[in-house]
């Protein structure tokens, strides 16, 4: 036999015995079977009893309005801390909105309510934030006064962050979570905004964020679909900060499908897929949808990798609507027209993928790939992460027009030489736990 077909062989039995010891984690499976479609319905209601989340509503009265919601949240987490022996604090990070001429029209108390579980590794600074926004609205943007349930928009986001929150809150992790509640995205992204700037200025070291708008809803109003086995994750495959000083490399590397926010994307589709039965998780290569807008935004505008986790198909009969019923329609974001059980599977997903990520190492550093030499194969050449304990590293193969890795190759090393082209395949290398968990992929640089 020759030496390259033997190392070929050598390289697939590799491969093979890689992808059997990819199982599922039993803590992280048995977070995932704790998250409730009961437990998610519960804090629908209890959201929607506030008559109105709406941005400039009332932060005065007790059971009405925003600053009531938001208390209520705040509550939340702070019961839940309690499980956390100490790790797990909550707060409402406020400010002063002034006028803009546009969607606020006073000054308003403005919050977000945020859940932070502490990692238990002090040498570990990585964040994974997972956020939804709690105000609600209805056809006209400014009405701050009539019933606005949100059930869905994006009660079902708030009540996903909140049952993660609950569920994990009790579970270690070597990196922080941060649960988010945001406010102010209908009236234009505006609590989003204010936290990715503080999080850039301060320098927060945010791996991912995924945020969650309209998840709970399992049909459309013009097509009458119905599906609730898929829920679509957008993501943005060119980097929106300092394109222009990134575009020369990307360009060279032909890595235009390949963002940070597109390698989350992918990473979520597979963890998701693994813990999560009767679930497909369907990547959409853009950042948002038509004529909408997400707190991700804000994020990927600084530099972050962050992601929209939204249903499969909208239902906009209940997004935005004053509350009525015409020609046998009801109008409104009711709680009536939510899939609980949908709601819980893609509450799910984020857990696992949170939960897999604040688990694994830190990312590889400084991967390189050996371009010196005119070969039909490929070297590689990364150091240990900053943080985390290695059992070893997978290197990620697919071929160039490829929206997924192909193969999975197993490694204790710090470096290897791959019988495939470098002309032909993407390469990227994740760091492995003592307990399976994969860090996210980190692709290579040119080194000459």
């Amino acid at each position: 036999m020759k030496k390259a077909t033997f190392i070929l062989l050598t390289l697939i039995s590799f491969q093979v015995s890689a992808q059997k010891i990819i199982q599922r984690d039993p803590i992280i499976e048995q977070l995932v079977s704790e998250v409730n479609a009961d437990s998610l319905k519960s804090h629908i209601n209890k959201l929607v009893s506030f008559g109105t989340r709406h941005t400039l509503s009332t932060t005065t009265e007790p059971k009405r309005g925003i600053g009531a919601a938001r208390n209520w949240v705040l509550s939340r987490f702070q019961e839940f801390a309690k499980q956390s022996e100490g790790r797990m604090t909550a707060k409402i990070d406020s400010w002063i909105l002034k006028p803009d001429g546009k969607r606020v029209d006073k000054d308003q108390d403005m919050g977000n309510v945020m859940g932070i579980l502490k990692g238990t590794d002090p040498n570990d600074d990585r964040i994974f934030l997972v956020s939804g926004h709690i105000d609600s609205r209805v056809s006209n943007v400014m009405n701050r006064e009539s019933d606005a349930p949100g059930a869905n928009d994006d009660g079902s986001g708030t009540a996903t962050v909140i049952e993660l929150a609950r569920v994990m809150a009790k579970a270690k992790f070597s990196a922080t979570i941060i649960f988010l509640v945001v406010s102010g995205e209908e009236q234009g992204l505006l609590g989003a905004d204010y936290l990715a700037q503080k999080a850039l200025d301060e320098k927060w070291n945010i791996e991912a964020i995924m945020n969650n708008d309209i998840v709970g809803s399992n049909n459309s109003h013009d097509t009458r679909i119905i599906d609730n086995t898929r829920v679509r994750i957008f993501s943005e495959g060119l980097p929106a900060f300092e394109l222009d000083k990134k575009a020369g490399s990307i360009r060279s590397l032909g890595q235009e499908n390949d963002g940070k926010a597109r390698q989350l994307a992918r990473y979520a589709k597979e963890v998701g897929e693994r813990y999560v039965d009767n679930l497909e998780v369907v990547m959409v290569y853009r950042n948002d949808r038509f004529l909408r807008g997400g707190d991700h935004t804000p994020f990927v505008n600084r530099g972050f990798a962050a992601v929209r986790v939204t249903e499969m198909n909208e239902n906009f009969e209940h997004q935005h609507q004053d509350l009525r019923t015409e020609k046998g329609i009801k109008y409104g974001d009711f709680p009536e027209f939510m899939d609980f059980e949908y709601l819980r599977k893609n509450t799910a997903m984020n857990l696992a993928t949170l939960s897999n990520l604040a688990k694994a190492p830190a990312t590889v550093q400084n991967l390189t790939i050996d371009t010196k030499n005119l070969t039909n194969s490929t070297t590689l050449f990364w150091q240990t992460p900053k943080s985390g304990k290695v059992k070893g590293y997978y290197v990620l193969i697919r071929e160039t027009y490829q929206p997924f890795w192909q193969k999975k190759i197993f490694t204790t090393k710090n470096g290897i030489n791959l019988p495939y082209s470098k002309d032909h395949y993407f390469f990227a290398v994740q760091a492995v736990g003592e307990d399976g968990n994969e860090s996210l992929p980190v692709l290579p640089k040119v080194g000459m």
